[in-house]
């Protein structure tokens, strides 16, 4: 048996804004659909599944996110994840250039957690909050340099 990774998704509470966030930080819009029907209550498990939906692309092309706006059922509101809790952690992009990155984030209200760490002098890395409360970690690479 073969397998690839595909995507991770994620809900969001707005698509537009996790799009704007996401593509300017340099991942592509690579299509947005609206889905529903019984192909769509089947594979995700709901009844009556009816979600707006966007595939972004890392420039490399070997990693993709889903984002997910649920229209219905409603989508449920909880506390966003800390990073010592069980489930989905975290979503982690490579930069070459960790400043700029946070300068747009910041652009869309989105700081770092705690600042900026180095790890030994191989990594400068942050995790920040991103749109819907999504922990996102930035890493350069300062060995590329």
């Amino acid at each position: 048996m073969s397998i690839k990774f595909e995507n991770v998704g994620i809900s969001v509470r707005d698509l537009d804004a996790a799009i704007a966030f996401f593509t300017d930080l340099g991942l592509t819009l690579v299509g947005r659909d609206t889905v529903s029907g019984q192909w769509a209550d089947t594979a995700v498990g709901l009844d009556g599944n009816h979600a707006n939906i966007a595939m972004l692309q890392t420039p490399d092309g070997n990693g993709r996110l889903e984002l997910f706006e649920y229209l219905h059922p409603a989508a449920i509101e909880t506390e966003p994840t800390r990073p010592n809790e069980i489930g989905m952690h975290r979503v982690a992009f490579s930069v070459d250039d960790l400043d700029e990155a946070l300068e747009v984030a910041a652009k869309h209200g989105c700081q770092p957690l705690r600042g900026v760490a180095v790890y030994e002098d191989a990594y400068k890395l942050t995790y920040l909050r991103g749109p819907s409360g999504i922990i996102v970690m930035l890493a350069e690479d300062l060995r590329r340099r």
